[in-house]
Formats: C-alpha cells, structure tokens, sequence
C-alpha cells in the first residue's frame, strides 16, 4: 500500500510530462519546415547536356539561340547556367552576330545573357550595297559581356579590345554595342590606330 500510495504521488507530475511532450509533438508536426519558410534553395533542379534555348520576342520571333554543352537550372529564381554558350543573333535585315565566352549565366525570364570568360563578339565583313556601305568583320573581345536581349544590346564596362579589318581600337571602362543601330560605343579613354584597308595607311 505504501508503493501504492508512492505512484499516486508522482502520478500528476508523470501526466504533465505526458501532456508536454504531446504538445510538443502536435507543434513539430504542426511547423513548416524552415527551408520552405525561407524559400526555395538556389541548387539544381534539373541538368540538361547539348542544349539549345531560343528567346521570343513581343512578336514571337526568334531573338536569340543560344547553344550549350550543359545547362544547370536552378529551382529559387530559375536563372541558369550554361558551359561553353554560343549566343547567335539572327535579323532580316541587319547581319548576324555571334557571341561566345566559357560559361554563361541566364536569368529567369531570359532576358539577360551574362557571357563570362575568353568572351567574344563577332560580325562578320559586310559587301557594300546600294544601300549599305561594306564594313570589314568585327571582333570585340573581353572578359565579360552582358546580353540585353530584348533590346538587342551587348555590353560590357571591363577592358575590350576591338579589331576591324586592320584597325584596333582599346578601352580600360568597356563599350556598348547597339545591334538595332549597328552602332558602337568605346567607353572612356579610347587608345589606338585606325587602318584604311583600301590605303593601308593611318587615316
């Protein structure tokens, strides 16, 4: 009896310990988890090799094609990231160019292409029409550039070098090329020689 009465004792204190861990648990069980709280995680949801992404403009016409050797999209903000990217741009009238570099980083609504690494841009040589004066090819070169495709602009604001035909042309602050304009814009202190191909000579 003496037991007994011992256990009766401590029998309240055993039922609150009972009901702690009970809510304990309703609660957990109850908790989202922390990582669906704070949001999706930037880690791969998918990884494709050999890949081919076209960008549409308002009209639904082809922007841009950008050719890959691997692609690795992320599931937070579905930016992507592309090995080896070829980024070519078609137009009806204007010629086409081609933009390469070593990794490519693409975000969400694909619009912005940034081409990091060895990253060139290249126009090939225009023939003169009546119409259009001719143009030698062109290459930019640096170590970055960024892809504004809607507005068919490529940028950049580290060093560039840029040759045409037998001209070089350099600049520490960047340029911006305008494909809607056929424009290009040296930014800052601009060095270097220009070369007629016709007199090669200075002019």
């Amino acid at each position: 009896m003496r037991l007994m009465a011992s256990a009766l004792k401590f029998l309240p204190i055993f039922l609150m310990g009972l009901l702690t861990l009970g809510t304990y648990w309703l609660v957990q069980i109850n908790t989202p988890d922390i990582e669906i709280i704070k949001g999706k995680r930037h880690v791969p949801d998918y990884i494709m090799d050999g890949i081919v992404v076209t960008t549409l403009g308002p009209q639904g016409n082809a922007l841009y094609r950008v050719v890959g050797q691997r692609l690795i999209h992320y599931e937070d903000d579905a930016s992507s990231e592309i090995f080896q990217p070829i980024a070519r741009r078609f137009h009806a009238t204007k010629p086409p160019i081609t933009v390469r570099s070593d990794k490519g980083f693409l975000n969400g609504d694909m619009t912005v292409l940034d081409m990091v690494g060895n990253a060139n841009l290249t126009r090939p040589a225009q023939v003169a029409t009546a119409t259009q004066v001719g143009s030698a090819r062109l290459l930019m070169s640096s170590n970055k550039f960024t892809v504004l495709m809607n507005e068919d602009i490529v940028k950049t604001t580290l060093p560039v070098v840029l040759e045409q035909g037998l001209s070089v042309m350099t600049s520490q602050e960047g340029a911006i090329f305008d494909n809607v304009q056929q424009k290009l814009t040296m930014i800052g202190q601009v060095k270097g020689r220009i070369e007629s191909e016709n007199a090669g000579g200075s002019r």
